[in-house]
């Protein structure tokens, strides 16, 4: 059975919209001009067009001159233009930056209105609810230390045992002797 999908691939983009202008300063184009297919960027384009017209006119060549120069003049519009939608893109993008930024400021600037109108309300609300409750409540809170300040105790907040000073060791023979006489241990090095 065969699949309802388009073999050919040349056919899948047939239904997406063209993008007018897209990224053509960095798209690579293939020219085929009258010397054979030039392929490059617009502006490498235009270069080898205008260098195939120079070589022509000093070959005297005053049709070829034309023709590459017409070439090369087709992409300079077509990259111009492309220069001018970007442009206007991004004078629309910092025109749009510009009004978002303009409505936070304006937002900031209401919100520290409304703070400081309520702040200027409440010391006046205040010392009316004071007076009517006749019990004024102290600003500063008092702190009784204890002995139990209820914090667990880490090893690193107890103090340290000082630790008994090591005997220092005795000198070790040299190998010959080693391997002649083996000593046993001293009883007291292996007490501690």
């Amino acid at each position: 059975m065969r699949s309802s999908k388009p073999r050919s691939r040349k056919n899948n983009n047939r239904n997406r919209p063209q993008q007018s202008g897209g990224n053509v300063p960095n798209r690579v184009f293939d020219s085929s001009g009258p010397e054979g297919k030039v392929r490059g960027t617009p502006q490498q384009i235009i270069d080898k067009y205008q260098q195939l017209a120079r070589d022509a006119q000093l070959a005297g060549d005053r049709v070829a001159t034309e023709n590459f120069s017409q070439h090369a003049e087709h992409y300079l519009r077509m990259l111009g233009a492309a220069q001018k939608e970007i442009d206007e893109r991004r004078e629309a993008q910092e025109r749009e930056n510009r009004e978002r930024q303009a409505e936070r400021d304006r937002e900031r600037a209401e919100r520290e209105a409304e703070r400081a109108a309520r702040e200027a309300e409440q010391p006046q609300a205040q010392p009316a609810a004071a007076q009517s409750d006749g019990d004024v409540q102290p600003d500063v809170i008092e702190v009784i230390e204890s002995a139990d300040s209820g914090l667990v105790e880490t090893p690193e907040s107890k103090p340290r045992k000082p630790r008994p000073q090591r005997k220092p060791r005795a000198p070790r023979k040299p190998a010959s002797e080693q391997s002649e006489a083996p000593e046993p241990e001293p009883a007291s090095d292996a007490a501690e």
